[in-house]
């Protein structure tokens, strides 16, 4: 059994944190304000509405396609990226002797570099299962389109579209989860140099999502429309705040 330093237990206990914290944070605030992943849930609770009045449904799935490539790209990029760690732990010593060339780096033994080359493997493989499942779920979609039934009043079949919705969002949410382990795991690549450059790296990942999710100009252009601000059933302080954010955005 390798002797662990503490800093590298540190911020690893450090990482994890923040990985899984965010999560939970990302998840409890978004059902109280508005976020990419309610706006978006709107949207497409709408377009499957509108998707029962289309005789020709080639478009539906065209959409339910590109969403599908995206996470099976995802998913094959993870296979990728594992076979190539999987490598690295058989031989670590050449890469050691390129990150010690480096400056700022925090020279390890092999057996360290092989639990941080294990940490990454990790990573990938919790990615692969995300974007692998939101594959399947994409699936299900496109059979719900191809199940859903013809009409030109879209509440009569309230608890097809509802179903749809979820269905889709589940996909979405799993595809959301496995693009965040990308993102942790690029700043687990900072750990091969530096503990604190680790720790950073770490926040600076939870920031940047924290901003993309709920303060970006993306989200501020979706909530825009008073149609979804007001089925987000949002307070008035926080219609205030998304009002500033599109005025930003059209005057940016």
């Amino acid at each position: 059994m390798p002797n662990i330093p503490a800093i590298d237990l540190l911020v690893l206990a450090w990482f994890v944190s923040c990985w899984a914290g965010y999560a939970l944070f990302a998840k409890r605030r978004a059902r109280r304000t508005a976020s990419l992943v309610v706006a978006m849930r709107i949207y497409r609770r709408q377009w499957f509405r509108n998707m029962l009045a289309h005789e020709n449904r080639i478009g539906d799935i065209g959409g339910m396609n590109a969403l599908l490539s995206a996470a099976t790209f995802f998913a094959s990029s993870s296979m990728l990226i594992l076979g190539g760690l999987v490598a690295l732990l058989g031989a670590p010593e050449r890469a050691i002797d390129i990150v010690a060339d480096l400056p700022f780096t925090h020279r390890d033994s092999e057996a360290i570099w092989r639990i941080k080359i294990i940490t990454l493997i990790v990573v990938f493989v919790y990615a692969f299962f995300k974007f692998s499942w939101s594959i399947r779920q994409f699936n299900f979609c496109a059979i719900l389109i191809g199940a859903a039934p013809r009409t030109d009043n879209p509440d009569e079949h309230d608890d097809f579209v509802g179903t749809m919705t979820s269905v889709a969002s589940f996909a979405s949410e799993h595809f959301n989860q496995g693009l965040r382990a990308f993102y942790f795991a690029l700043a687990a690549l900072a750990w091969f140099l530096n503990p604190w450059l680790f720790v950073l790296a770490s926040a600076l990942v939870v920031f940047v999502l924290y901003r993309r999710e709920f303060h970006s100009p993306t989200l501020y252009a979706l909530t825009r429309p008073s149609s979804i601000t007001q089925a987000l059933h949002l307070p008035e302080h926080v219609l205030d705040e998304l009002r500033r954010g599109a005025r930003k955005v059209d005057e940016g």
